[in-house]
């Protein structure tokens, strides 16, 4: 399809006036004579080649944005197919950028109180849908007459649902200026790291400065774990104690110290009168960084084995059945008896949610192709491919999930995926052994000795034709 332009056609919804954006997507006013109000349609950008984290973002934001409701969200109209053009068209939010607003910063202090507020109040909303935004920042908040409205949820993570994102990355997902000490470190579901990016954002509308800067580098991201940043008074004179301590309160690098939650310090806000501005400091010692590094992984390692509260996991939801299929060759006789036990399987678990992962082989020496002979995306493909391949299985949207997986070793990926995701069961291909299968060992032998949930191994009647031992 050619690039959209004002009075493009998209699925019924006709393209209007362009919007000011970022480079990952287009905005574009909207209209369709079936849904009332003015729109927005958003499309990403994903030109064959690109990086993949921004197809499993736009998935992602996808997934999360239609489950979401209330004035704190931009109302979910549709969304539009990988294998035409992608495309996300809401309602329009009439405003004012954060980000707009912030640019004359220093603010005055009782319009931070009311900004604080209003995204606090978002956030706790938020929250209560079982969602973490993960990026806020002056670019994704609109306030209005009524509140605020977040915006861009593609970094985002719902507790009811396996993580797209942070399954394809190894690196800190976040904006810099922005991200919480536990993102850094590869946690992407506690409510807590929206609250410390709040913080940043009251910290920056109080001073003219964002509290870290914006690091360019993982290492330079890392500082904020033992550095803290200048005290706000130290920078702004004129700032009031309250506002301090509410700030650093948010700021503690341990989230055991930050806030409870949301509630709590848009209650703080609403009422300064009542925060206390003596609050104890760690003493030198607890500052270590030794200190503070145990602390946050015991705590990342409690939530893990134990499920404690100190991360919002998978709670109350629904099992998930993870299937892995092979589609590197197209639909085959083993991917058709996968589907079927699938299929047999989620009738006899009605409960279960389906998480279905192929893995797109990458090279460990050479060059790794990421487009086809015509020049399209083969990630794009492959996912378009699987979500081909679940269709019989005829499931509703909120039941099912796609996961395409880069990696060099499927077993890996699997293993990797299953345990991130909390996967409760896992079904997988197993091709006709050969003299290098048994040397090796095989994807489906591996994922059965290590996975720490049940397993089942699906073979075709006769055998089926060789292929590469990480492949089955």
């Amino acid at each position: 399809m050619e690039r959209p332009h004002t009075g493009s056609v998209i699925d019924g919804f006709t393209l209007g006036e362009r919007l000011k954006a970022g480079g990952m997507a287009s905005l574009w006013h909207a209209s369709h004579p079936d849904h009332p109000g003015p729109l927005v349609v958003k499309i990403p950008v994903l030109d064959p080649g690109a990086d993949v984290s921004a197809i499993v973002g736009y998935e992602t934001e996808v997934l999360i944005h239609k489950r979401l409701s209330g004035p704190h969200v931009p109302r979910f109209v549709a969304s539009g197919d990988l294998s035409r053009i992608p495309f996300i068209a809401m309602g329009l939010v009439a405003g004012t950028a954060l980000a707009d607003r912030i640019r004359q910063a220093p603010l005055p202090f009782p319009e931070i109180q009311r900004i604080g507020i209003a995204i606090a109040t978002a956030l706790a909303d938020l929250h209560r849908q079982h969602v973490v935004h993960l990026d806020l920042k002056p670019e994704n908040v609109i306030l209005t007459d009524k509140g605020a409205v977040l915006l861009d949820f593609g970094l985002a993570r719902h507790a009811e649902l396996p993580d797209l994102l942070g399954e394809e990355s190894t690196e800190p997902i976040g904006t810099s200026a922005y991200i919480a000490p536990e993102q850094v470190l590869g946690e992407r579901s506690d409510p807590a790291s929206d609250l410390f990016a709040l913080g940043c954002l009251l910290y920056q509308m109080a001073s003219g400065e964002e509290p870290f800067g914006r690091p360019k580098t993982v290492p330079g991201m890392k500082r904020r774990l033992y550095h803290a940043p200048k005290s706000l008074r130290a920078v702004n004179p004129q700032a009031p104690a309250w506002l301090e301590a509410i700030i650093a309160r948010c700021l503690e690098v341990d989230r055991g110290r930050r806030y409870a939650d949301a509630t709590r310090l848009a209650f703080d806000l609403r009422h300064p009168e009542q925060v206390t501005v003596s609050r104890r400091r760690p003493t030198a010692g607890e500052r270590s960084l030794a200190k503070r590094l145990v602390d946050l992984f015991q705590k990342r390692h409690e939530a893990e084995v134990t499920g404690t509260p100190t991360v919002a996991r998978r709670k109350a939801g629904p099992s998930i059945v993870l299937t892995a299929v092979d589609l590197s060759e197209g639909l085959d006789a083993l991917a058709a008896a996968i589907l079927a036990e699938t299929s047999r399987l989620l009738a006899a678990r009605p409960d279960s949610a389906l998480a279905c992962l192929t893995v797109l082989k990458t090279e460990i020496i050479g060059e790794t192709k990421t487009v086809d002979a015509e020049g399209r995306s083969l990630y794009i493909g492959r996912l378009v491919a699987l979500k081909d391949w679940a269709r019989p299985l005829h499931l509703p949207e909120d039941r099912v999930s796609y996961h395409v997986i880069e990696a060099v070793s499927a077993a890996d990926a699997i293993l990797r995926y299953a345990g991130h995701n909390d996967i409760d069961h896992i079904v997988l291909g197993a091709r006709s052994s050969s003299a290098v299968r048994r040397h090796l060992g095989s994807v489906s032998t591996k994922v059965v000795a290590e996975a720490l949930c049940s397993v089942s191994v699906v073979r075709v009647k006769g055998g089926a034709s060789e292929k590469d031992p990480e492949k089955d």
